[in-house]
């Protein structure tokens, strides 16, 4: 890595420049002092600025996990490491093994030489990549299914495997009491009637409502 004049707390101040929450803001800040530690190191072969060397000393002082700094979501943090090596210079720095993958769709990005810039516009699409995502899960929910059976309704399904609403559902309430009524002994003994033996209904004797009569109203009704 060539060396670089640009002090590491202009790009700190590019970074926190974006308008990150307090907690973000304090973690930069706590980063960049592990940083600034190992570049006062007085022993030179200390200034190590790899990710992994980084990363410990941060989880040790539980700013944040050092697997975290090979996540797209922790660019900022390894701009702000990877400025400060870059200001140490080579001679004491060891050159990171592994840097967070940036996806193909992003590549372009690469083109950009300034890293804090690099960092803020990774950041911009990333977020709108994030809002798309929410929007076209949202665009999925708009299909909305109001069930507008009655209370107590029961489902079946019919031969050809469509779902049907039982008749008993389908009753109002004043509709169910007019054929239990119809069908109960005080109601037919009242108007002169009487119940065969096959569900029909008889007035002196002659057939009023046909075989079956008596049976298919208490199916209806399920009951």
């Amino acid at each position: 890595m060539e060396k670089t004049d640009v002090h590491p707390d202009e790009v700190l101040k590019a970074l926190l420049e974006k308008g990150h929450r307090s907690h973000k803001v304090a973690k930069l800040k706590a980063v960049h002092e592990i940083c600034a530690a190992q570049y006062n190191a007085q022993n030179h072969a200390l200034r190590d600025f790899t990710l992994a060397s980084i990363g410990r000393l941060c989880e040790a002082k539980d700013v944040i996990k050092a697997r975290m700094l090979y996540n797209a979501s922790s660019a900022d943090y390894v701009t702000l490491i990877t400025a400060w090596a870059a200001f140490s210079g080579p001679s004491s720095v060891k050159p990171p093994k592994r840097e967070p993958a940036v996806p193909s769709s992003h590549a372009y990005l690469m083109r950009i030489e300034d890293p804090a810039i690099r960092s803020i516009m990774q950041a911009i699409i990333s977020e709108r990549d994030k809002l798309k995502q929410q929007v076209n899960i949202l665009k999925s929910q708009t299909k909305v299914v109001i069930n507008q059976q009655p209370l107590g309704a029961t489902l079946a399904k019919s031969s050809k495997n469509v779902i049907l609403l039982e008749v008993n559902a389908r009753l109002t309430d004043s509709e169910r009491t007019a054929l239990r009524k119809a069908v109960s002994k005080e109601f037919l003994d009242d108007e002169g009637l009487s119940l065969g033996a096959a569900g029909e209904v008889l007035a002196n004797g002659r057939m009023l409502y046909d075989p079956g009569y008596y049976g298919a109203i208490r199916k209806v009704l399920d009951e």
